[in-house]
């Protein structure tokens, strides 16, 4: 039951999407939703599942989590600071495997991929380090809490 069961993201303040990176985040959303361990430990009360609500207000990521039926749990907001060169690198890497996979053998582009590969898990390790104390989720989770919050920065 530790386990999110919706995401909301609330995009207000942020850029609008391109039709692909709305696709994007759909697609990481889905992915997230279909599986995921996430839990509070301080809320043993409320074992799950959540509701999380994503939002960026004044530069800092808000995570909201609530019951299944809407009940606040908690609200949690990091600052994005820690984030910041691990997703401009992410950024830069996904442009490079973009074009690699344009124009490169396959031997180049998965070397691209690896490196890629390489800086997603560094945005989990940061995720999961500053969820420390709030939030329990495992590696597989952290990494696609990361691919949406760069998603949601996207463009």
């Amino acid at each position: 039951m530790s386990r999110l069961i919706a995401i909301d993201i609330d995009d207000r303040g942020l850029a609008a999407p391109s039709p692909e990176v709305d696709q994007e985040r759909k697609v990481a959303v889905f992915d997230l939703l279909e599986d995921n361990a996430f839990s509070i430990p301080r809320a043993a009360e409320f074992p799950g599942p959540y509701r999380l609500a994503l939002a960026v207000r004044e530069g800092r990521l808000v995570f909201g989590v609530a019951t299944e039926d809407g009940a606040q749990v908690a609200e949690f907001h990091l600052s994005m600071g820690p984030f910041r060169q691990v997703v401009k690198d992410y950024f830069q890497i996904c442009e490079s495997y973009f074009e690699a996979v344009k124009r490169l053998p396959p031997s180049q582009i998965e070397a691209i991929d690896m490196a890629r590969r390489g800086i997603h898990n560094e945005g989990a390790r940061v995720l999961q380090e500053r969820l420390e104390g709030k939030a329990v989720v495992d590696t597989a989770t952290a990494r696609r809490l990361f691919t949406l919050i760069c998603v949601m920065h996207w463009g």
